[in-house]
């Protein structure tokens, strides 16, 4: 009778180790771990993530001051101004009041 017990907890042993495992995995699909800062992968996602925020800066900066840099209608049809010269003469346009 004695030896009954060792016998019987190796199977339930293998058992709850086996559980342990589907649980385990389970639970790694559903929670996969973020990549390591080391990786290819990693390396390309930070690429990317830099490349889309440098993006958004430059629409914005641009949003914000394209219509300083448009040529007027009146310089475009000078012929002896270089393209992409400025103007020399000063705008209409009243400076605004602070």
């Amino acid at each position: 009778m004695g030896d009954v017990l060792p016998i019987l907890s190796v199977p339930a042993v293998v058992l709850a180790s086996g559980a342990y495992a589907v649980g385990a995995s389970w639970w790694r699909r559903r929670h996969p771990a973020p990549p390591s800062p080391y990786t290819r992968q990693a390396l390309r996602l930070a690429r990317e993530r830099t490349l889309v925020t440098a993006e958004e800066i430059l629409a914005d900066a641009y949003a914000a001051f394209g219509p300083l840099y448009t040529r007027p209608a009146a310089d475009a049809d000078t012929p002896d101004a270089a393209p992409g010269a400025r103007a020399t003469t000063p705008s209409s346009d009243p400076a605004p009041q602070v």
